[in-house]
């Protein structure tokens, strides 16, 4: 296997192991009836997001140690629209999504009984508006990189 195979290779397994995970985050916590498991399932989220943070990180290296191996792909616009797309989904996590997930995360520590307020709810529905976002962004990726339509 030369460097070239083993940069795609790389890069499929981090697509899997680091996008799979990103793909369930919501599910995790959508059927949680109290606070308890509420909590149990961000702790969940939380295990979940180490994988896509190291899988995200393997597979922007990859994918530009493959274009500077390559110069030619870029040039190629499904190159291009994929590596921009993954930066803009790489900088909504500071920009978007941290500071969604901080009420809601204040909301857990605060909390006290096993009913889960009516704030979460609404806290919950734009964080996971954002991360729905998020996950059509990398299926057009993924589709991107596949399809290589142009």
């Amino acid at each position: 296997m030369g460097l070239h195979e083993f940069l795609v290779f790389t890069h499929i397994i981090s697509a899997i192991l680091g996008m799979g995970p990103g793909f369930m985050m919501i599910h995790v916590v959508k059927n949680a009836g109290t606070m308890t498991e509420l909590r149990h399932a961000y702790q969940i989220r939380h295990q979940l997001h180490i994988p896509v943070m190291v899988g995200g990180t393997l597979l922007l290296i990859t994918g530009l140690w493959m274009g500077f191996l390559q110069p030619h792909l870029f040039s190629q616009g499904w190159y291009g629209t994929s590596l921009f797309l993954f930066l803009l989904a790489l900088a909504g996590g500071p920009f978007v999504m941290s500071p969604r997930s901080r009420p809601i995360k204040r909301l857990l520590r605060e909390t006290e009984g096993e009913k889960i307020p009516e704030a979460y709810y609404t806290l919950a529905r734009r964080l996971f508006f954002y991360e729905r976002i998020e996950n059509t962004i990398f299926i057009v990726i993924i589709v991107l990189m596949i399809l290589k339509p142009f």
